[in-house]
């Protein structure tokens, strides 16, 4: 059989787009000043009022308080969706685990707190956070999930919906306080400010550890009670 003629001018019609949509990208790069000017400027004059030191927590839970609020609550639309599919399926609970995986996860979980913990603490000077610090707490849940399928937090009870609210919750009950006493929506008393973005990064590392290991686990899980 003979090889059909390839066409030339096929290549060309991808090579074309694609070389054109690189040289305005380049152009893009080039053209940019040596100095973007951007927001540095106002935030570092207004880091003194914010209440941390970090700049990016500054922006995070002070000066756009409102997207991080937004994100929180999108991870728990998530964990609806998910426990909408269907009831959560425990693994194999007969199934005795080695020595070395049980030893294991006991030695790193209480590890894993304390650095989650420091974690939260770092994030008012320096890179860290709720959303860090929930990760590391949801990586110890994940263990705990993977030895002892019947965790205590993956039952369908009030301290687990307490636990997934607790961060919106607390945002939502610090914006209504400073409404309450004149101020705008999350505008915290400089004073203050730094206690107030504890509170909130602490209930929301609590909510965001809970709401990954959940989502990890996949499923609603049972109340109390059912079989």
């Amino acid at each position: 059989m003979k090889a059909e003629p390839r066409h030339p001018g096929t290549a060309w019609l991808v090579l074309l787009p694609v070389g054109f949509i690189g040289l305005l990208l380049a152009w893009a790069l080039w053209s940019l000043p040596p100095e973007a000017p951007g927001l540095s400027r106002i935030v570092s004059e207004n880091m003194p009022s914010s209440g941390v030191r970090a700049q990016v927590t500054a922006i995070l839970l002070n000066f756009r308080s409102y997207d991080t609020l937004l994100e929180i609550m999108v991870l728990l639309v998530a964990l609806l969706g998910a426990w909408n599919q269907g009831r959560l399926r425990h693994p194999a609970s007969d199934q005795a685990q080695g020595p070395v995986l049980e030893g294991l996860v006991r030695l790193l979980v209480p590890v894993i707190i304390i650095v989650s913990g420091y974690v939260l603490w770092l994030g008012s000077h320096a890179a860290g956070g709720a959303f860090q610090a929930g990760a590391l707490l949801a990586a110890a849940g994940v263990l705990l999930f993977v030895v002892h399928a019947d965790w205590l937090p993956l039952r369908n009870d009030l301290s687990q919906r307490a636990l997934l609210v607790a961060g919106p919750f607390v945002f939502a009950a610090v914006a209504g306080g400073l409404m309450v006493t004149g101020r705008l929506v999350l505008q915290y008393p400089a004073e203050h400010a730094g206690a107030l973005i504890l509170l909130i990064e602490a209930a929301s590392t609590l909510t965001i550890g809970i709401t990954l290991t959940l989502l990890f686990a996949g499923g609603r899980p049972p109340r109390e009670g059912d079989e």
